[in-house]
């Protein structure tokens, strides 16, 4: 039995962006929610585009229930073509995956979308022609392989008036002065310079137009092997350590090119471990960090834990939910590419060294750890307009193909792997760890990690910036001649408005305060750490704790044996690395100094934003993160006002920084997945199986035991 509301009297027409077409459509479609063994649904128009897949009902012209946080660009109902993931059909109940040609047509369509979204649309009702029409459509436009010049990026370039500045103060690095300015402000001038060889892209298509390089190293070096070799400049360190990165040669070559290459790289080795450069360390990311093809397969593994379809599914695996998810491997990847960039940290900070990084092409791994370090080591790259700098100087610039690691085009799914999410993955647990020391919040990671899906934007459609500057030029689809003028990401005004914008901003973070040697001691802010399990064997507690000996076996089940393989990792790090990690975490953090993350067992969590913001199931109704950051924006609208009263003479600017924090009203109305949805439906959990509560029939005293600090829903988010 389907309980839907009644079908849509008038005519709902989608709202079309500049360039956008409207392609197919089909009326008395049911998007519909799996709850309870029934099936509830709304009415509607789906609709496909050159741009996206819309759901639109009575309540898409005029919702009472708008939210705060709303996108400009993709609406609730809206799916991008470069967010499909997979597209299945029900057939008798039975799914089936939907590629290429159909023979037969389904009675229901799932759409699984790369942000996890889960979108069910029951065709039944629908007429025959409009349902075949509808779904040969969103397969092809979304699943087939096409064009670079088919994007829609090209599209809405051409028909799109651009008349907003995009930079917001991120430098772009697309000039020779983004670079000098660079190098000066990290004192690396005197060792490094940038260089001008590869104009008009004479040395190598996948360098950018510009970069650093060590001064000793000549133009006839860069030209010799396309770049290859050759140390390329990420960061230097306050002490004149530097950060540098470098393309590998191809390992499969014949013996005589092998001695070349070998005594090639000898020289090099040799001109820059000398005075004035630093000892060198080499680090072959390729060896020493999982393969691409590993990231993938755990990000795949992991993602379904999340592409939820129904309310059953969800308490299914919630009952194995420690085991599921340590499975995947993701969170593991994540702990070993957060040690990797301590390790470099070490050697920089520490040791005073050079690190060069060693990769296939230098534009995966090494655009992932250049990018971690600096976020650890420079405050700066903890600003937002800092942060958005790093990822154009180490991603956009530095020629990472996103066009084929995000599979865009859906040419190779061999190319495919989430490495710049996988760095999100890794920023967000600095950002949980150490909230006051980033200007920007969790919510902006998530909305930046959404972006990568949306063709209006240049920033992430190109896989270097060769290939971006030659499709940039030519001619658009509407004017004869004249170069398309893309957007960039970093204009967050084209999809949200000042309101939402207030979301990306962190209200509690600890600006830099101007130095004051007297107070420097006790201005600090004191670090609260969470206990955290020691990566080696530590003495067993003489009080009722976590890890007594005559712990029940559920909990051993649970958590034991999960955190037993970071206690005996065979990856333990080395004595220095240990003192040197050790070290920091025994002093008060100086939010504007090196940043180390904590990387013990369950302190590497599950981003719950970003993964569990579309499963109703898994929010706290009014309570979680957003409870906390509604109570002190509560506090600081307070003390805003207080000031007010005191200081009358500087009322209107103090009382127009009282607008510039969203205000968040009754925060038990709020759910811990605001702002992404509000209240949503409830969902009551279902009798265990009476297998599971025998195995729980011992257990009843759990609660009144004194462990020491375990809280299992903490770790499981």
């Amino acid at each position: 039995e389907i309980h839907v509301k009644e079908p849509i009297e008038k005519e709902v027409n989608p709202h079309l962006l500049p360039g956008e077409l409207l392609l197919c459509e089909a009326s008395t479609v049911y998007k519909y929610v799996q709850e309870d063994g029934s099936n509830r649904g709304t009415c509607g128009k789906l609709v496909c585009t050159n741009f996206k897949i819309s759901f639109l009902d009575d309540d898409s012209a005029s919702d009472d229930n708008e939210p705060q946080f709303k996108n400009k660009i993709v609406g609730e109902n809206d799916i991008t073509l470069q967010c499909v993931d997979q597209i299945y059909g029900v057939y008798d109940e039975k799914k089936k995956l939907l590629t290429g040609q159909l023979r037969k047509y389904p009675e229901t369509l799932i759409i699984y979308c790369k942000d996890l979204r889960v979108f069910n649309f029951c065709l039944r009702y629908t007429k025959e022609e409009e349902v075949k029409r509808i779904v040969s459509g969103i397969v092809h436009h979304s699943q087939t392989p096409k064009l670079l010049k088919r994007l829609f990026l090209f599209s809405y370039a051409s028909a799109a008036p651009n008349n907003t500045d995009g930079r917001n103060q991120t430098v772009m690095f697309e000039t020779l002065e983004d670079w000098r300015d660079e190098l000066e402000r990290t004192k690396g001038n005197v060792k490094y310079k940038a260089v001008t060889t590869n104009e008009g892209y004479r040395v190598s298509e996948k360098l950018p137009l510009y970069f650093v390089v060590p001064i000793c190293i000549s133009e006839e070096s860069i030209l010799k092997y396309e770049g290859r070799g050759i140390p390329i400049w990420c960061w230097s360190c306050h002490n004149g350590a530097a950060l540098l990165k470098m393309s590998s040669f191809p390992k499969e070559q014949d013996d005589s090119t092998s001695q070349m290459q070998k005594a090639f790289l000898d020289g090099i080795y040799k001109t820059i471990s000398k005075p004035p450069y630093e000892l060198l360390r080499m680090d072959d990311l390729s060896s020493s960090l999982p393969s691409l093809q590993d990231i993938q397969t755990a990000y795949t593994r992991f993602k379904q834990l999340f592409l939820i379809d129904n309310s059953t599914d969800f308490w299914a695996t919630d009952v194995k939910w420690f085991s599921l998810l340590e499975s995947t491997n993701w969170l593991e990847i994540i702990r070993r590419v957060l040690k990797k960039a301590i390790e470099v940290a070490e050697c920089l900070e520490i040791q005073h060294t050079n690190v060069l990084l060693i990769e296939e092409n230098a534009t995966d791994l090494c655009c992932v750890i250049s990018s971690l370090v600096q976020v650890m080591m420079d405050s700066y790259s903890r600003t937002k307009s800092g942060f958005q700098s790093l990822i154009q100087k180490e991603w956009v610039i530095g020629g990472h193909s996103f066009l084929d690691r995000c599979n865009h085009l859906h040419k190779s799914e061999k190319e495919e792997a989430p490495v710049f999410l996988l760095l999100l993955n890794c920023v967000w647990q600095l950002v949980q760890q150490y909230p006051a020391a980033f200007e920007f919040t969790e919510t902006y990671l998530t909305v930046l990690s959404d972006s990568l899906y949306v063709p209006i934007f240049s920033t992430f459609f190109f896989n270097s910036q060769y290939q971006r500057d030659t499709n940039k030029s030519g001619e658009s689809l509407k004017t004869q001649s004249g170069p398309f003028r893309f957007l960039t990401v970093w204009d967050w005004s084209v999809q949200f408005d000042p309101k939402a914008l207030a979301f990306l901003n962190n209200p509690l973070y600890a600006e830099k305060p101007k130095p004051d040697r007297s107070q420097r001691k006790t201005a600090r802010f004191k670090h609260q750490r969470q206990l955290s399990l020691p990566l080696t064997q530590a003495k067993p507690s003489t009080k009722r704790g976590f890890f007594r000996e005559e712990t029940d076996h559920l909990i051993k089940n649970i958590l034991g044996k999960r955190i037993g393989k970071f206690i005996n990792s065979s990856d333990e790090p080395p004595n220095s690395l240990r003192e040197f990690y050790d070290s920091w975490h025994s002093k008060p953090v100086d939010y504007h100094g090196l940043l180390l993350p904590c990387i013990d067992g369950p302190e590497i969590k599950v981003w719950a934003q970003r993964y569990l913001r579309w499963i109703p199931e898994a929010q706290l109704h009014g309570g979680g993160t957003i409870a906390t950051a509604a109570k002190i924006l509560d506090l600081m609208e307070e003390v805003q006002s207080l000031q007010v009263k005191m200081d009358e003479e500087h009322s209107q600017a103090v009382s127009g920084d009282v607008h510039s924090v969203p205000l968040l009203r009754n925060s038990a109305r709020l759910s811990s997945l605001f702002p992404f949805a509000l209240l949503q439906r409830q969902s009551v959990k279902p009798a265990l199986p009476t297998s599971t509560w025998k195995d729980l029939e011992d257990e009843d005293d759990l609660v009144k035991r004194d462990d020491e600090f375990v809280d299992l829903s903490g770790d499981m988010l």
